[in-house]
Protein backbone atom coordinates (compact mmCIF):
# COMPACT_ATOMS: atom_id res chain seq x y z
CA UNK A 1 0.00 0.00 0.00
CA UNK A 2 1.43 3.53 -0.74
CA UNK A 3 2.61 5.32 1.92
CA UNK A 4 2.32 9.08 2.11
CA UNK A 5 4.70 11.55 4.12
CA UNK A 6 4.14 14.43 6.41
CA UNK A 7 4.49 16.82 4.33
CA UNK A 8 2.34 15.84 1.47
CA UNK A 9 -0.50 15.43 4.08
CA UNK A 10 -0.16 19.07 4.73
CA UNK A 11 -0.33 20.00 0.94
CA UNK A 12 -3.52 17.50 0.85
CA UNK A 13 -5.37 19.33 3.67
CA UNK A 14 -4.66 22.46 2.47
CA UNK A 15 -6.50 21.93 -1.14
CA UNK A 16 -7.36 25.15 -1.10
CA UNK A 17 -4.02 26.85 -1.54
CA UNK A 18 -3.46 24.85 -4.84
CA UNK A 19 -6.20 24.03 -6.43
CA UNK A 20 -6.56 27.27 -8.33
CA UNK A 21 -3.01 27.45 -9.41
CA UNK A 22 -4.07 24.40 -11.36
CA UNK A 23 -7.54 26.16 -13.06
CA UNK A 24 -9.72 23.36 -10.87
CA UNK A 25 -12.86 25.02 -10.02
CA UNK A 26 -13.44 24.82 -6.02
CA UNK A 27 -16.32 26.58 -4.17
CA UNK A 28 -16.17 30.14 -3.62
CA UNK A 29 -14.26 31.04 -0.21
CA UNK A 30 -16.12 34.11 1.83
CA UNK A 31 -13.70 33.48 4.98
CA UNK A 32 -10.47 32.33 6.30
CA UNK A 33 -10.41 32.45 10.56
CA UNK A 34 -6.25 31.70 10.94
CA UNK A 35 -6.16 33.03 14.51
CA UNK A 36 -7.93 32.62 17.73
CA UNK A 37 -8.24 36.93 17.17
CA UNK A 38 -9.63 36.89 14.16
CA UNK A 39 -12.56 35.65 16.16
CA UNK A 40 -13.91 38.82 16.89
CA UNK A 41 -14.23 39.47 13.51
CA UNK A 42 -16.72 36.15 12.16
CA UNK A 43 -19.87 37.61 12.79
CA UNK A 44 -19.30 40.48 10.18
CA UNK A 45 -17.75 38.28 8.06
CA UNK A 46 -21.18 36.02 8.04
CA UNK A 47 -23.44 39.02 7.69
CA UNK A 48 -25.63 38.73 4.76
CA UNK A 49 -24.54 34.86 4.36
CA UNK A 50 -27.72 33.15 4.42
CA UNK A 51 -26.04 29.81 3.89
CA UNK A 52 -22.23 28.40 4.12
CA UNK A 53 -20.09 25.75 5.14
CA UNK A 54 -17.48 25.80 7.88
CA UNK A 55 -14.80 23.31 7.78
CA UNK A 56 -11.07 22.55 9.21
CA UNK A 57 -8.13 22.66 6.15
CA UNK A 58 -7.13 20.53 7.45
CA UNK A 59 -9.74 18.20 8.53
CA UNK A 60 -9.46 14.72 9.21
CA UNK A 61 -12.45 12.07 7.65
CA UNK A 62 -15.20 14.97 7.25
CA UNK A 63 -14.59 16.02 11.04
CA UNK A 64 -15.34 19.62 11.75
CA UNK A 65 -17.81 20.03 8.56
CA UNK A 66 -21.03 22.08 9.17
CA UNK A 67 -22.82 22.94 6.67
CA UNK A 68 -25.61 25.74 7.38
CA UNK A 69 -28.63 26.32 4.68
CA UNK A 70 -30.34 29.31 6.56
CA UNK A 71 -30.88 31.71 9.37
CA UNK A 72 -32.80 31.89 12.52
CA UNK A 73 -34.11 34.36 15.27
CA UNK A 74 -30.98 32.68 17.26
CA UNK A 75 -28.77 32.07 14.60
CA UNK A 76 -28.63 29.40 12.12
CA UNK A 77 -29.81 26.36 10.49
CA UNK A 78 -27.93 23.16 9.34
CA UNK A 79 -28.71 20.89 7.12
CA UNK A 80 -30.26 18.83 8.91
CA UNK A 81 -32.58 21.23 10.27
CA UNK A 82 -30.98 21.73 13.83
CA UNK A 83 -30.58 24.99 15.10
CA UNK A 84 -27.04 26.49 15.67
CA UNK A 85 -26.56 29.72 17.53
CA UNK A 86 -24.29 32.27 17.08
CA UNK A 87 -22.20 31.27 20.23
CA UNK A 88 -22.29 27.80 19.51
CA UNK A 89 -21.19 28.39 15.72
CA UNK A 90 -17.97 30.76 17.15
CA UNK A 91 -17.11 28.09 20.00
CA UNK A 92 -16.98 25.23 17.33
CA UNK A 93 -14.72 27.53 14.81
CA UNK A 94 -12.10 27.87 18.37
CA UNK A 95 -12.06 23.94 18.23
CA UNK A 96 -10.74 23.64 14.72
CA UNK A 97 -8.19 26.29 15.57
CA UNK A 98 -7.06 24.18 18.08
CA UNK A 99 -6.43 21.17 15.77
CA UNK A 100 -9.48 19.22 17.39
CA UNK A 101 -10.26 18.47 13.96
CA UNK A 102 -7.06 18.18 12.14
CA UNK A 103 -5.29 14.93 11.01
CA UNK A 104 -2.53 15.45 12.83
CA UNK A 105 -4.14 17.41 16.00
CA UNK A 106 -2.25 20.48 15.29
CA UNK A 107 -3.37 24.03 14.99
CA UNK A 108 -5.42 24.71 11.95
CA UNK A 109 -7.74 27.07 9.83
CA UNK A 110 -11.24 27.02 9.72
CA UNK A 111 -12.50 27.80 6.58
CA UNK A 112 -15.54 29.02 5.35
CA UNK A 113 -17.28 28.84 2.15
CA UNK A 114 -20.10 29.00 -0.33
CA UNK A 115 -22.62 25.95 0.02
CA UNK A 116 -22.76 23.59 -2.93
CA UNK A 117 -26.42 22.79 -4.56
CA UNK A 118 -25.91 19.27 -5.29
CA UNK A 119 -27.14 18.37 -8.84
CA UNK A 120 -30.10 16.79 -8.62
CA UNK A 121 -29.43 13.27 -9.92
CA UNK A 122 -28.73 11.76 -6.44
CA UNK A 123 -31.73 13.48 -4.69
CA UNK A 124 -33.60 10.22 -4.43
CA UNK A 125 -30.69 8.44 -2.90
CA UNK A 126 -29.92 11.11 -0.35
CA UNK A 127 -31.28 12.56 2.83
CA UNK A 128 -30.88 16.22 2.97
CA UNK A 129 -26.77 17.45 2.61
CA UNK A 130 -24.60 17.12 -0.07
CA UNK A 131 -23.61 13.74 -2.10
CA UNK A 132 -19.83 13.65 -3.12
CA UNK A 133 -17.84 11.86 -5.32
CA UNK A 134 -14.73 10.40 -3.98
CA UNK A 135 -11.94 9.47 -6.87
CA UNK A 136 -9.13 7.57 -5.69
CA UNK A 137 -5.89 8.64 -7.98
CA UNK A 138 -2.50 6.37 -7.80
CA UNK A 139 0.59 7.45 -9.61
CA UNK A 140 -2.23 10.44 -11.22
CA UNK A 141 -4.14 7.21 -12.90
CA UNK A 142 -8.14 7.02 -11.36
CA UNK A 143 -8.00 4.19 -10.10
CA UNK A 144 -11.42 3.63 -7.61
CA UNK A 145 -14.28 5.95 -7.22
CA UNK A 146 -17.63 6.11 -5.50
CA UNK A 147 -19.94 8.53 -4.54
CA UNK A 148 -20.94 8.86 -0.88
CA UNK A 149 -24.55 9.95 0.09
CA UNK A 150 -26.23 11.26 3.25
CA UNK A 151 -28.13 9.71 5.63
CA UNK A 152 -30.29 10.41 8.49
CA UNK A 153 -27.76 8.75 10.90
CA UNK A 154 -24.67 11.02 8.85
CA UNK A 155 -26.58 14.06 10.15
CA UNK A 156 -27.15 15.27 6.36
CA UNK A 157 -23.24 14.79 5.71
CA UNK A 158 -21.75 12.75 2.87
CA UNK A 159 -19.15 11.15 5.32
CA UNK A 160 -18.69 7.62 5.68
CA UNK A 161 -17.78 6.92 9.39
CA UNK A 162 -21.01 8.80 10.29
CA UNK A 163 -22.78 6.83 8.54
CA UNK A 164 -23.77 8.13 5.28
CA UNK A 165 -23.74 5.49 2.51
CA UNK A 166 -20.87 4.73 -0.57
CA UNK A 167 -21.84 3.56 -3.41
CA UNK A 168 -19.19 2.21 -5.87
CA UNK A 169 -18.82 3.66 -9.35
CA UNK A 170 -17.67 1.76 -12.49
CA UNK A 171 -14.58 4.13 -13.76
CA UNK A 172 -14.90 3.21 -17.47
CA UNK A 173 -18.54 4.16 -17.36
CA UNK A 174 -19.46 6.70 -14.06
CA UNK A 175 -22.74 4.36 -13.40
CA UNK A 176 -23.10 3.40 -9.95
CA UNK A 177 -22.95 0.18 -8.45
CA UNK A 178 -23.64 -2.13 -5.26
CA UNK A 179 -23.16 0.51 -1.89
CA UNK A 180 -21.36 0.00 1.50
CA UNK A 181 -23.34 0.85 4.62
CA UNK A 182 -21.62 0.43 7.81
CA UNK A 183 -19.47 -2.50 6.44
CA UNK A 184 -22.25 -4.47 4.86
CA UNK A 185 -22.93 -4.30 1.35
CA UNK A 186 -26.48 -2.82 0.73
CA UNK A 187 -28.15 -2.16 -2.62
CA UNK A 188 -30.83 0.52 -1.58
CA UNK A 189 -31.25 3.81 0.60
CA UNK A 190 -31.61 3.09 4.09
CA UNK A 191 -34.16 6.44 4.44
CA UNK A 192 -35.27 6.51 0.91
CA UNK A 193 -35.73 3.09 -0.26
CA UNK A 194 -34.17 3.54 -3.47
CA UNK A 195 -32.26 1.32 -5.69
CA UNK A 196 -28.56 2.78 -5.45
CA UNK A 197 -27.02 1.40 -9.23
CA UNK A 198 -27.67 2.44 -12.43
CA UNK A 199 -27.48 6.14 -11.75
CA UNK A 200 -24.84 7.87 -14.24
CA UNK A 201 -22.86 10.36 -13.65
CA UNK A 202 -22.67 13.65 -15.01
CA UNK A 203 -19.39 15.48 -16.52
CA UNK A 204 -17.41 12.02 -15.66
CA UNK A 205 -14.34 12.94 -18.11
CA UNK A 206 -14.02 16.04 -16.03
CA UNK A 207 -14.11 14.63 -12.56
CA UNK A 208 -11.39 11.90 -13.65
CA UNK A 209 -9.09 14.45 -14.95
CA UNK A 210 -9.39 16.92 -12.07
CA UNK A 211 -8.73 13.83 -9.84
CA UNK A 212 -6.16 13.45 -12.17
CA UNK A 213 -4.68 16.70 -11.57
CA UNK A 214 -4.31 16.26 -7.72
CA UNK A 215 -0.95 14.34 -8.05
CA UNK A 216 0.29 17.59 -9.97
CA UNK A 217 -1.18 19.90 -7.02
CA UNK A 218 0.66 18.04 -4.41
CA UNK A 219 3.46 16.28 -5.75
CA UNK A 220 1.80 12.69 -4.35
CA UNK A 221 1.62 9.60 -5.88
CA UNK A 222 -1.82 8.05 -3.87
CA UNK A 223 -4.37 10.51 -2.72
CA UNK A 224 -8.13 10.74 -2.59
CA UNK A 225 -10.04 13.54 -4.55
CA UNK A 226 -13.36 14.95 -3.14
CA UNK A 227 -15.61 16.45 -6.09
CA UNK A 228 -19.13 17.92 -6.25
CA UNK A 229 -21.67 17.97 -8.73
CA UNK A 230 -23.08 21.45 -8.52
CA UNK A 231 -26.11 22.13 -10.50
CA UNK A 232 -24.58 25.21 -11.82
CA UNK A 233 -21.32 25.15 -12.00
CA UNK A 234 -20.47 21.06 -12.87
CA UNK A 235 -17.96 19.63 -10.64
CA UNK A 236 -16.20 21.13 -8.54
CA UNK A 237 -13.19 20.14 -6.29
CA UNK A 238 -14.36 20.00 -2.49
CA UNK A 239 -10.63 18.81 -0.67
CA UNK A 240 -8.09 16.09 -1.20
CA UNK A 241 -6.99 13.47 1.70
CA UNK A 242 -3.80 11.94 1.64
CA UNK A 243 -5.42 8.68 3.57
CA UNK A 244 -9.00 8.40 1.77
CA UNK A 245 -9.61 4.85 3.16
CA UNK A 246 -10.57 1.48 2.14
CA UNK A 247 -14.17 0.86 2.15
CA UNK A 248 -13.94 2.09 -1.43
CA UNK A 249 -13.29 -1.69 -2.59
CA UNK A 250 -16.26 -3.07 -0.83
CA UNK A 251 -18.57 -0.19 -2.67
CA UNK A 252 -16.76 -1.29 -5.85
CA UNK A 253 -16.36 -5.51 -5.12
CA UNK A 254 -12.93 -4.89 -6.34
CA UNK A 255 -9.84 -5.10 -4.23
CA UNK A 256 -7.13 -1.66 -4.70
CA UNK A 257 -4.33 -3.30 -4.75
CA UNK A 258 -4.23 -5.41 -8.12
CA UNK A 259 -5.37 -2.31 -9.91
CA UNK A 260 -2.52 -0.34 -8.12
CA UNK A 261 -0.10 -2.96 -9.41
CA UNK A 262 -1.17 -3.12 -12.86
CA UNK A 263 -0.91 0.60 -12.67
CA UNK A 264 2.65 -0.07 -11.98
CA UNK A 265 3.41 -2.14 -15.08
CA UNK A 266 2.09 -0.13 -17.64
CA UNK A 267 3.49 3.49 -16.78
CA UNK A 268 5.45 3.21 -19.79
CA UNK A 269 2.13 3.47 -22.18
CA UNK A 270 -0.55 5.48 -20.23
CA UNK A 271 0.76 9.08 -21.09
CA UNK A 272 1.76 11.86 -19.43
CA UNK A 273 -1.36 14.39 -19.75
CA UNK A 274 -4.46 14.56 -17.45
CA UNK A 275 -6.31 13.32 -20.47
CA UNK A 276 -4.20 10.53 -21.25
CA UNK A 277 -4.13 8.90 -17.95
CA UNK A 278 -8.06 9.31 -17.94
CA UNK A 279 -8.70 7.64 -21.41
CA UNK A 280 -5.76 4.88 -20.07
CA UNK A 281 -7.97 3.81 -16.85
CA UNK A 282 -11.28 4.07 -18.82
CA UNK A 283 -9.98 1.51 -21.27
CA UNK A 284 -8.10 -0.39 -18.49
CA UNK A 285 -10.59 -0.96 -15.82
CA UNK A 286 -13.32 -1.94 -18.52
CA UNK A 287 -14.94 -5.26 -18.24
CA UNK A 288 -12.79 -7.84 -20.23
Amino acid sequence: MPTTSRGTIRAAHSRWSTAGRHGIPTPATHHIVGHYGDLARLDAALRGLGEFVVKAARGSGGSGIVLVTGRSADGFVKSSGDALSVEALRYHVSDILSGIHSLEGREDRAIVEALVHPDSLFAAVSYRGVPDLRVVVYRAVPVLAMVRLPTRASDGKANLHQGALGAGIAIHSGTTLTAVHRNSIVTHHPDTGEPVAGIRVPHWREVLRMAALACDMTGMGYIGADIVIDREHGPLMLELNARPGLAIQLANGTGLAARLRRVDACMARIGATPEERVQWAIEAFAPQ
